[in-house]
């Protein structure tokens, strides 16, 4: 039966979404990402965890298609001009990646004594990545146009072009299979990409503006979803890959007056999928089987990931990826892809791989797959401040002055507030971290110290002990709190100001009895009173509707502070603050010109 004609869809579609909602939060609270909260949460409800959902074989292909509008939307992204730019990067280090890989697991596993089928099986599936979790990931953390992020995505599309390729041979290893390359499978896949390009070259436009003129927007969700689906479903019945086709399909629409509203329509469609497939692949760890043998199992997934940072670090090096670039990039292609699950079956029922094997390379795959976040965070909060201190090994300055005043913090923020000092006399000590940014200010004329100011043994050296006041004008918002706080334990009577890029570290600022600016509230009221202004109010009014309004919101986060640990009790401020806000306004609005006026400095 299938899954949506089951009588507990609805049953089944509550345990998914409850799931979701319970362990990707939790995940991505840790800084984990949500790619592991799917996954556990899959293994969670499955078979082979609390026995909730049994279906996963046909959730699993159902869900697939999340990669596919995933592959879609990212050819949209990228116009064939930028795509024939990377045909270097595709060709050489995706193609090295895929035969190295191969390679090295092969050998690996015919000096541990594997048939030569096997270890040429073992490294088809090895050299596959996960498509779905390495482009999750760098959008999840904004990496998609890095450095690491082009390359990964070069790899990726030649990993799916290869995918043919690794079929034939799985037929050319087959004992009884006779098989060999077959010219007329590759003319058909040739001719469906040609049939391809050209219908997006002559009739695929024309077919947008006549659906869009409709003017039905339903009409043209659909359509943007039937041209997904066509079009994978013709990859497919040549045996490409779905994902490839829907890429292609992307990359025709780049350049599209529609591309924008494709992206709106199906990117919701894309979300929901692509987490129902990310579950899905949880569900199908074998918990039994990795308790039953749980050395092989864990051995074989981190022999796995070894053996692919191994070979992907020297390659991103090759290809001019520094080491804080080329590390990332190996973890975050270290897991073995959703294709590996294909190919093992396909192994399985062509008499290459025996169940229990098959079994034990799909558990590894998964924990593969569960350990590419892991190793993520292991070198965000671990390896990447080494680095960071490695590439700016630059000894902090002698601090030779002391000034009533410090500046913690030098860049944009930090340069306002001593261009006005300098004008009127005041000196500051002026502390920054960014080496460059020292180096740059210098070269105008300015007197500046590299150090880190959040750390007290260089505030004390630029004489925070004795100093009147410190002005916290750094880009961070924790280090922000942070160093507020310790600042203000060891120097209780020493005033702050600090820089707050929004309202709930300006209430933590406000909790220590910190002075505040809020960077972007000051600019923001300007451009409200000039828009106020184009929009025909005389400009004193306009001037004194967003005094008034300045006021309520200074007295509103005062109020807050006192309930910003009760969510009911906040939500009813705000409301009310809402409320207030209105009626003080039009209040004003209606108040003669002149009378009581604010006084603004």
């Amino acid at each position: 039966m299938s899954l949506l004609n089951s009588p507990d869809f609805f049953q089944q579609a509550t345990i998914y979404l409850g799931a979701t909602v319970l362990m990707v939060p939790l995940t991505k609270k840790l800084g984990l990402g949500s790619v592991l909260g799917y996954l556990v949460a899959g293994m969670a409800i499955g078979p082979w965890g609390l026995g909730l959902i049994g279906q996963v074989e046909e959730v699993l292909h159902f869900s697939e298609f999340g990669v596919v509008l995933m592959m879609f939307l990212i050819g949209l992204e990228l116009e064939p001009r930028r795509l024939w730019q990377l045909r270097g990067t595709i060709f050489g280090l995706g193609g090295l990646q895929v035969a190295l890989t191969l390679s090295a697991v092969w050998a690996l596993a015919r000096w541990a004594g594997w048939p030569n089928e096997v270890a040429v099986v073992a490294g088809m599936g090895v050299a596959m990545s996960s498509t779905a979790i390495v482009m999750q990931t760098l959008t999840e953390r904004q990496l998609t146009n890095s450095a690491p992020g082009h390359a990964a995505f070069a790899i990726l599309l030649l990993q799916d072009l290869a995918v043919i390729p690794l079929l034939m041979g799985l037929a050319l290893l087959a004992p009884t299979s006779g098989g060999g390359f077959d010219p007329m499978a590759a003319a058909r896949a040739l001719a469906a990409i040609v049939a391809i390009g050209l219908f997006g070259k002559f009739l695929l436009r024309p077919l947008l503006r006549t659906i869009a003129g409709a003017g039905l927007r339903e009409v043209f969700i659909a359509f943007s979803l039937l041209l997904v689906v066509g079009v994978a479903q013709l990859m497919l019945s040549v045996g490409l890959s779905m994902a490839l086709g829907a890429f292609l399909a992307g990359v025709l629409l780049a350049d599209s007056e529609y591309r924008h509203e494709l992206e709106l329509d199906i990117e919701p469609f894309k979300g929901l999928l692509l987490g129902l497939f990310f579950i899905a692949v949880g569900m199908s760890v074998n918990l039994a089987l990795v308790l039953a043998d749980p050395l092989t199992v864990l051995a074989l997934a981190a022999l796995v990931l070894l053996v692919k940072i191994v070979l992907l670090f020297p390659l991103g090096r090759l290809f001019k990826l520094c080491t804080q670039h080329a590390l990332p990039f190996a973890m975050l292609l270290s897991q073995v892809g959703e294709f590996a699950f294909v190919l093992f079956a396909e192994a399985n029922r062509l008499g290459l791989l025996d169940e229990t094997r098959a079994a034990q390379f799909k558990a590894a795959v998964v924990l593969s797959m569960v350990a590419t976040p892991l190793l993520l965070m292991l070198f965000e909060h671990q390896l990447l401040p080494r680095f960071e201190r490695q590439a700016n090994p630059r000894p902090a300055d002698v601090i030779d002055e002391q000034h009533p005043v410090i500046i913690a913090g030098f860049g944009r923020f930090g340069q306002v507030v001593m261009r006005l000092f300098h004008g009127i006399g005041q000196r500051a000590t002026i502390v920054e971290h960014d080496p460059n940014q020292i180096d740059m200010v210098r070269r105008f004329g300015w007197k500046a110290y590299y150090g880190d100011a959040s750390r007290l043994d260089v505030l004390e050296a630029a004489g925070a002990a004795r100093a009147c006041l410190l002005i916290l004008a750094l880009d961070d918002p924790d280090t922000v709190v942070k160093t507020a706080r310790e600042v203000r334990q060891r120097y209780p009577d020493l005033a702050i100001i600090a820089r707050a890029h929004g309202r709930s570290d300006a209430a933590d600022l406000l909790e220590l009895g910190v002075e505040v600016v809020r960077e972007t509230f000051g600019s923001a009221l300007i451009a409200a009173e000039l828009a106020l202004r184009q929009l025909g109010h005389e400009p004193y009014t306009a001037r004194r509707l967003v005094w008034r309004f300045r006021q309520h919101d200074e007295a509103l986060l005062a109020e807050g502070l006192k309930h910003r640990h009760d969510h009911d009790r906040l939500i009813s401020l705000m409301h009310r603050g809402r409320r207030d806000l209105e009626n003080l306004l039009g209040a004003e609005l209606n108040r003669p010109s002149g009378d009581n006026e604010p006084d603004w400095h």
